[in-house]
Parts: C-alpha cells; sequence; structure tokens
C-alpha cells in the first residue's frame, strides 16, 4: 500500500512538471480528482481529494515545474480556445519520456487532462525500459476545504500527504 501510495504520488509530480507550464491558477478549495490509467491492469483507478489556497496550487503546478525546465529538452505548450495541449520530452534517471498532454475545462469548476507518455531507456524498478502509457485525469471542484489544510491531498486509501510539508521532507500522514 505504501509502494502504491509513492507511485501515484510520483506520477502526479511527473505529470505536473510535464504541464506546469501557463495553467491557470484553479479556484480554492476542495477537489475531487480521479486517475485513470489505460492498458496498465495493475494500476486501478485513484480518486484523491486536494485541498488547494492559490500558494498551494501554484507550488503543485509551477514549483515541480522547475525539474521540468532542467530536464526537458523539448516543452511546447499551446492554449486554443480553452484547450491547452503540451508537448514535452523530457529525461529522468536514465530514461527518456515524450508526452501529449491536452487539459480542458474551467478551473473553477470542472476540467480533464489526458496524457500519453512513450519511455524509452532505463526502467525504474519493477517497470519495463520502455513502454506506452496513457492516464486521464477528471477533476471537479466540490466546496470549501473541511478538515483540510491547503496543500492536503488525501489518497482513496485514507493516506494524507501535504505538498508544503513534501517540500520540508515530511513523510505522508496514515489514515
Amino acid at each position: 500500500m505504501v509502494r502504491q501510495f509513492c507511485l501515484i504520488a510520483g506520477l502526479l509530480i511527473a505529470t505536473t512538471s510535464a504541464w506546469a507550464v501557463d495553467l491557470p491558477t484553479r479556484k480554492a478549495g476542495l477537489w475531487e480528482m480521479t486517475m485513470e490509467f489505460q492498458g496498465r491492469s495493475k494500476l486501478p483507478v485513484q480518486t484523491m481529494k486536494q485541498c488547494t489556497d492559490a500558494a498551494s496550487d501554484k507550488l503543485m503546478t509551477y514549483n515541480f515545474g522547475g525539474s521540468a525546465e532542467r530536464d526537458c529538452s523539448k516543452q511546447d505548450v499551446k492554449n486554443s480556445g480553452g484547450t491547452i495541449t503540451i508537448d514535452s520530452v523530457c529525461s529522468f534517471g536514465g530514461n527518456t519520456s515524450t508526452s501529449h498532454a491536452v487539459v480542458a475545462g474551467d478551473f473553477n469548476s470542472a476540467y480533464t487532462v489526458e496524457v500519453v507518455s512513450k519511455r524509452e531507456g532505463a526502467a525504474p524498478s519493477g517497470q519495463r525500459a520502455y513502454g506506452e502509457s496513457h492516464m486521464k485525469i477528471a477533476a471537479k471542484w466540490i466546496g470549501a476545504c473541511a478538515g483540510q489544510k491547503p496543500g492536503d491531498i488525501v489518497m482513496s486509501n485514507g493516506r494524507t500527504m501535504n505538498v508544503i510539508e513534501m517540500q520540508k521532507g515530511a513523510r505522508p500522514r496514515k489514515p
């Protein structure tokens, strides 16, 4: 379960890096996000709730983009009629990931992110050295944060992490 939590957190950060440029700030409050991994039978649909304010949202989208600036040789962003398309090529730990992401919707109520990534090169432990993955994130604004503080992400397994605390080296909290 801890491994799955770390994997999802890592995917969130990696995906955020891939589309960290020019995204609007989400409406402050509680967002429910559903992540679906197509073509990967080992990863079930994941649902999480994320409490944001302007500062934590900026941290989640732009601060992690610093690694994208260092590690990405290409990051093309196009905004056409409210649909944002991002094409990137990034290298992390001996492998290269080529991603195409489409972000559509309203950052005040609901949006989707669809990402197709191709990985080549050295493989992280337990994964193939190459492969294609498809991920879809559907997010909707629920309302005010109740019992959570800005930066909190509560996973479907009950574990909580806070992106602000993570930057300071804190570990995820158990349910």
